[in-house]
């Protein structure tokens, strides 16, 4: 299975194809909408983009935890974490992909 990661390059050189923008004017659309889901995000706000899926950040509370190693509890501090759920559409459409 081929390891291909999609970067922000990536994503500029498909609006500069499909949309017919600059090259400059694709990256810098590219990075106003990351910029503006990663706000969203840090103000703790969903971010929905139909057919695609879902982005949250989860308030995580504080536990105790364990080393398996030797075996010891430790605390794990409160934290936020990043989630994504995939819409319905999306996860057909990368099982459908599997199959082939």
């Amino acid at each position: 299975m081929g390891e291909k990661t999609l970067t922000r390059m990536d994503l500029s050189e498909a609006v500069f194809r499909e949309v017919g923008l600059s090259r400059n004017e694709s990256s810098q659309l590219v990075e106003s909408m990351l910029e503006h889901m990663s706000d969203a995000l840090v103000r703790g706000e969903q971010v929905k983009i139909s057919s695609f899926g879902t982005f949250t950040v989860r308030e995580k509370s504080a536990r105790v935890g364990r080393n398996p190693k030797t075996g010891e509890e430790v605390p794990i501090q409160p934290r936020r974490v990043l989630t994504f759920r995939p819409s319905h559409l999306m996860k057909d459409r990368v099982a459908a992909g599997n199959k082939s």
